[in-house]
């Protein structure tokens, strides 16, 4: 029956949907000329909905919908709010792109993308999950290899391909022996069944294993990592900053309801595997890891590629506490830690990525030399990158430093202490590379030291999609209790 909850619980995805029919429709209408303008159409209509949704598409209390198909929660509905805005701000940063900008089905793409991550967010169903990662990620492999004349892209996309659809073939194998061993796809319904006990704990931790294969390929954690330097460095830089931020943030979306809901560790318990700590394990080599290898290189969207890495290995802290402990508080600071940090690297990064953007489309490469002097030739473009570079590293009073204070807070809290001492010394490690290339910015010159005769100038999408997320890296880490208070009712609505 179709209530108003339901209409309710897929109202972004139902308007972001309309968006994109209309598009469609008025695309072929427009002359060529004038095509640019899908991005403002595209990013004013995000925003509207991002306003109308927050109005009238709030949830009260949590709510199962579609036929317990979906669950109409505040956690969803962070998620989706948070999908909705990286969609508009790349939508903002596409539209100078020059082989991307003026083409409709780039932002129908994206679009599209976008109603997938919302679904995965409030997904209550493995049906439903899984159509939801399908729905996110073809258009994504498209996207990352649009630009067919540019070897690099067409690279990316196959690539992405090939990984993903391996990976997400192993997921459903997984997702169909849970519904072979429970008798169920109702994710709230799964855990009941697993505490019969008909179902022995080794064959449900191998289910968890290739569970792990899928969604630790949409977050990008080693060793599922090796597709993301290649992809980011090949996709048109705005796609690869919306696979880096708002494709990150609905994994871990997934993973929070999915493991936290489905297989809480208690079930476990009697045969005495603390799964848990294969999290761990993953979370503190992957920070390592991608610590390591953004060291060496020279090129920045690949620096950032393996600085996403590294990022979601210090997300998985959050995670980690999350399942550790059947303790109200503690599972609770381990969500809202989680959506936390998504929120903060979610701004970060599409600046840090909106940088490149803007650079690139000026002077064609992304290498680190292409920056000696940015700070004569665009110096409030210089400082939007030290921003970001710092809330990436961590440092106060930025975004990056308040979250990473949450995680490793929760990780405390869950007796997983040394896991956290990974996670600072990581930290430090980061520190070095993203102020190795804020060195070429500001104390490295040109090669005939005339910046003045190469400026950088800024369009409009640019200067206005790097103010709202410079002065989201500012708030986000100096007036933190609103977005704090915010998450913290996601997570109390998880539960």
């Amino acid at each position: 029956m179709f209530t108003s909850t339901t209409f309710l619980s897929i109202l972004p995805e139902t308007l972001v949907l309309v968006l994109g029919v209309i598009l469609l429709i008025i695309e072929p209408f427009w002359k060529e000329e004038r095509r640019r303008n899908l991005g403002w159409f595209t990013a004013g209509g995000l925003l509207a909905i991002l306003v109308v949704s927050w109005f009238i598409g709030r949830p009260g209390d949590p709510a199962f919908a579609l036929g317990n198909m979906v669950r109409f929660d505040w956690l969803g509905f962070f998620f989706k709010l948070l999908f909705i805005f990286g969609a508009a701000i790349t939508a903002l940063l596409l539209m100078d792109h020059e082989k991307v900008g003026h083409r409709g089905e780039s932002y129908l793409l994206l679009l599209m993308s976008t109603i997938g991550m919302c679904l995965m967010a409030s997904a209550a169903d493995l049906v439903m999950l899984y159509l939801a990662i399908e729905t996110t990620s073809i258009p994504l492999y498209i996207l990352a290899g649009f630009m067919l004349s540019d070897e690099r892209s067409t690279e990316a996309g196959f690539k992405y391909l090939l990984y993903g659809a391996m990976t997400s073939a192993i997921m459903l194998y997984g997702f169909s022996l849970l519904y072979g061993f429970a008798g169920t796809t109702n994710l709230y319904v799964l855990a009941e069944a697993f505490k019969s006990g008909q179902i022995a704990a080794p064959i449900m931790l191998g289910v968890i294993l290739l569970l792990v294969v899928g969604l630790g390929f949409k977050v990008s954690i080693v060793p599922f990592h090796f597709w993301a330097p290649d992809v980011y460095e090949g996709a048109p830089t705005p796609v690869s900053g919306f696979l880096s931020t708002a494709s990150k943030a609905a994994g871990f979306a997934v993973i929070a309801r999915l493991f936290l809901v489905a297989f809480p560790l208690t079930l476990f318990n009697p045969a005495k595997i603390n799964w848990v700590i294969l999290f761990a394990v993953l979370a503190a080599v992957t920070m390592t890891i991608g610590n390591l290898l953004a060291l060496p290189q020279k090129n920045l969207k690949r620096m950032l590629a393996y600085s996403s890495i590294a990022h979601a290995g210090y997300a998985m802290i959050g995670i980690v506490a999350i399942l550790q402990n059947d303790n109200g508080p503690v599972k609770y600071l381990g969500v809202t830690s989680v959506a936390f940090y998504m929120l903060a690297y979610i701004v970060t990064n599409l600046a840090a990525f909106g940088v490149v953007a803007a650079v690139g489309r000026v002077v064609g490469s992304d290498e680190y030399d292409v920056y000696r002097g940015l700070s004569r030739r665009s110096p409030w473009l210089a400082l939007i990158m030290l921003a970001a570079f710092l809330s990436l590293a961590g440092m106060p009073p930025f975004g990056g430093f308040v979250a990473k204070v949450f995680v490793f807070a929760a990780g405390v809290q869950a007796d997983y202490t040394w896991l956290v001492v990974v996670g600072i010394l990581n930290s430090i490690v980061g520190v070095y590379y993203y102020l190795n290339v804020m060195k070429y910015v500001y104390l490295f010159r040109m090669e005939n030291q005339d910046e003045d005769k190469h400026p950088i100038v800024l369009t409009r999408p640019y200067l206005i999609a790097l103010t709202v997320l410079a002065l989201g890296v500012i708030l986000i880490g100096t007036v933190f209790a609103p977005w704090f208070n915010f998450s913290n009712v996601a997570a109390m609505n998880l539960f």
